[in-house]
């Protein structure tokens, strides 16, 4: 079953595209943005957005699982909207990306010591913790993420929630 469940993971990951936008900092551009994604039949794999060290401008981190020609239309597209400053492909060049994801999972008193140490070798922290749970925090890549998951699933997951991909060019490159 993890194996079935890696593979896909692994097919959805080898389509995904990261884009950033850098949008002017207006209420409805986020649902500008998005409606172009809808109207154009493209799916949203991961959307994150926060204003940047300027008030004035908002940075969308889109993720998305379209093939190269698609992602060139939907860049294109989004040129053309007002709001919109810089558009990126993080295909184009090095970059970093991460997620963080909050993950509950039961924490039986038998169990906590190997749970701590999952937590630790994927430099995870526990940032919660119940008479009957643990919250693990962790940062990293999709890859990460999705392997953390998969071992404390064993231990039976409650909740878990995830950021999305943020990213950033390597070096002085700007996006």
């Amino acid at each position: 079953m993890a194996t079935a469940i890696s593979n896909t993971i692994m097919a959805q990951m080898q389509q995904q595209h990261v884009i950033t936008v850098l949008v002017e900092n207006h209420p409805g551009v986020l649902a500008r943005v998005a409606g172009l994604f809808a109207r154009r039949g493209y799916n949203i794999e991961s959307l994150t957005v926060s204003v940047t060290d300027d008030p004035q401008v908002s940075r969308m981190t889109i993720v998305v699982g379209e093939d190269h020609r698609v992602l060139e239309q939907v860049i294109k597209q989004l040129h053309k909207l007002i709001e919109v400053i810089r558009v990126a492909d993080y295909a184009e060049f090095p970059a970093i990306e991460r997620e963080l994801a909050l993950i509950k999972v039961n924490a039986d008193p038998r169990h906590r010591r190997e749970i701590m140490e999952i937590a630790e070798v994927f430099r995870g922290r526990i940032v919660d913790m119940s008479d009957k749970t643990f919250v693990v925090e962790v940062t990293g890549g999709t890859e990460k993420i999705d392997k953390i998951y998969e071992l404390l699933s064993a231990y039976g997951i409650r909740e878990m929630v995830r950021t999305g991909v943020i990213a950033m060019a390597r070096g002085t490159k700007t996006a």
